[in-house]
């Protein structure tokens, strides 16, 4: 039987997890800190809860540098459920501020307000999605689905990769081609938010950077863009500018810990920029369910439900490590460590152009989900791949069923000794399937 030494793992997610903290973790799901007490078990609303929601938050903010008119919420749901719970705050924030205007040029009539409301939202209400994968797909989906009620034509595409590749999400077209909904500044409205998907984990692409037309911090609410970012799958991976940004959101199960917590950074503006249940339903709008409602959740501490604190005490023991084995450098050092290791892999593929063809353009490698076909798509070739793979303990390499083919994931848990035993193997591999073809 293997140890957990032997088996290296590149699974998309639930992902690896750093050794000690599943060590820590078996310890505390049975006795907590000498409690008698279970992590799973404890109130979550007693002092050792509250005090774990304090310390992971706390080494959040360390580590991404979080500035103080941001919020943290931990929240049910994962991705998928920010994905709604993204559309019917953000909308709801878009509505308080045409309220707000409307109020004040109508010296406060209601039925007025509300009309002029009503229609703005039918003229002028737009969310932008870039969708570069089929994480960020589902998103755009799910926004145009909960606005349905009110119509069609809310949801604007203004960029969709496949447009312009086949109809393949392996590239990302340059800025000058997205259609962005104009700002009041340059002759439009503006968006409710811009929204994308920092790292496509079914894909392997991933933003080298923040696009540069989104690298925008006016306050000026005729400028302002609102940036939403899913970063589910390249949290904690690399340094990143928060104050960029509206809304930040992540499921765990990636690289930060275990299922069943997501994580979302919001500025605190937002959160106090809602107009009343009764006001987004006299417009049509749908209010944001309880569960999914950002400012309630916030003024609760994230413990308007049971929480599991248990998820949330392996997150914070995962940015502690970080933290530790980074030191001073922080996530800079952990960018270093990810691009090192994702290097090591693409020079493998790249040296073999007649095995491995690797599936995004170049410019848009993703160093956390690394995609690659073998001679083209062989589904016999690669199973024959996976199957020689699974013999090493190298597990977790099957791509996304909905894609085929192969992904390595390099989350952070993912220990240099591994990829250079994958690297091993590719390069073997590539010898013999030569050898073969020869």
């Amino acid at each position: 039987m293997p140890s957990r030494e032997d088996v290296a793992y590149f699974g998309a997610g639930p992902a690896p997890l750093p050794t000690e903290v599943l060590q820590k973790g078996a310890e505390a799901f049975v006795n907590f800190e000498n409690t008698g007490l279970s992590l799973a078990e404890i109130s979550h609303r007693s002092q050792t809860a509250n005090k774990i929601l304090a310390d992971t938050k706390s080494a959040l903010i360390s580590l991404l540098q979080i500035p103080d008119n941001y919020d943290i919420l931990f929240m049910h749901g994962g991705g998928s459920g920010e994905f709604s719970a993204v559309v019917l705050n953000m909308v709801a924030v878009w509505v308080e501020k045409r309220r707000r205007r409307a109020a004040a040029e109508l010296d406060g009539d209601e039925r007025q307000v509300i009309e002029r409301v009503k229609k703005e939202i039918q003229d002028e209400l737009r969310l932008d999605y870039l969708v570069t994968g089929s994480w960020s797909l589902k998103a755009s989906q799910e926004a145009a689905n909960l606005l349905e009620p009110l119509g069609k034509g809310f949801v604007n595409v203004a960029m969709d990769s496949r447009q312009s590749n086949s109809g393949k999400f392996d590239t990302i077209p340059s800025e000058g081609t997205w259609k962005l909904t104009p700002t009041r500044s340059k002759g439009g409205e503006g968006s409710a938010f811009v929204y994308y998907c920092d790292n496509e984990t079914v894909d392997g692409v991933e933003f080298p950077r923040l696009p540069s037309c989104l690298d925008h911090s006016s306050q000026d609410e005729a400028d302002e863009l609102l940036v939403v970012a899913d970063m589910s799958s390249n949290f904690l991976s690399r340094r990143v500018d928060v104050s960029k940004f509206a809304v930040i959101f992540g499921g765990a199960q990636k690289n930060i810990g275990i299922t069943d917590v997501t994580l979302v950074i919001v500025r605190k503006d937002l959160l106090s920029c809602q107009p009343s249940s009764s006001f987004l339903h006299a417009v049509g709008v749908w209010s944001p369910p309880v569960i999914l409602n950002w400012p309630i959740i916030a003024k609760n501490n994230s413990l308007y439900n049971t929480m599991p604190i248990f998820s949330i005490w392996i997150a914070g023991e995962v940015m502690r490590g970080l933290l530790e084995n980074h030191g001073d450098r922080g996530l800079a050092g952990q960018e270093q460590l990810a691009d090192e290791k994702a290097k090591i892999i693409y020079d493998v593929l790249d040296r073999h152009p007649d095995v491995y063809q690797v599936v995004p353009s170049k410019s848009v490698r993703s160093r956390m989900n690394i995609c690659f076909r073998i001679r083209g798509g062989d589904s016999a070739q690669e199973k024959i791949f996976l199957e020689y793979a699974e013999g090493q303990l190298l597990q977790g390499l099957k791509g996304h069923r909905s894609v085929g083919g192969i992904r390595a994931s390099n989350y952070n848990a993912v220990p240099l000794k591994n990829i250079q035993h994958l690297a091993a193997y590719l390069e073997d591999f590539a010898s013999k399937s030569q050898s073969v073809a020869d």
